[in-house]
């Protein structure tokens, strides 16, 4: 399963923000010089994020966008919710009801409903302060990443 373009953009947003708005509001402009997004499109996500209440706008000079909550109080699930994106890597809805092959699942259906609640208990127990943590070499609580899913199979370790 991989996370789409919106939602990887928008935790990265959110991390930016997290990083950069201690002192006051960001520039969105700020956040997509930064991580080299697209503004237009930070724009509508964040349109989306504080529609959901997890960011703040501050009009006026030296406006921009600001954290509602305090980061260690923002699950990255929420954030990924927050952009319209499921979590879940069924093709058929998941525990909406929606059947996989006309009126019944499939063979593996309820297989991948237990990963995409293993993926969403993970990112809902990852908070911003732990990846803001994490990129300014502090400790941050979250286990060390293993990678070997990411190897071809049959290359060494």
């Amino acid at each position: 399963m991989q996370l789409t373009t919106k939602a990887r953009y928008a935790v990265t947003a959110m991390v930016d923000l997290a990083m950069h708005g201690r002192g006051g509001p960001v520039a969105l402009a700020g956040i997509a010089e930064r991580q080299m997004l697209s503004l237009s499109y930070l724009e509508q996500l964040f349109g989306r994020l504080r529609r959901r209440g997890l960011v703040r706008s501050v009009r006026g000079p030296g406006g921009g966008y600001v954290l509602a909550r305090s980061p260690q109080d923002i699950p990255v699930a929420d954030v990924i919710l927050a952009v319209d994106e499921p979590i879940g890597t069924t093709q058929c809805g998941g525990h909406e009801g929606k059947m996989c092959k006309g009126s019944e699942h499939c063979l593996t259906h309820w297989l991948w409903v237990r990963l995409g609640d293993r993926i969403y208990d993970f990112l809902a127990g990852i908070t911003l302060a732990q990846l803001v943590a994490e990129n300014e070499g502090q400790p941050s609580g979250l286990p060390e990443p293993k990678g070997s899913h990411l190897r071809a199979q049959g290359e060494p370790n």
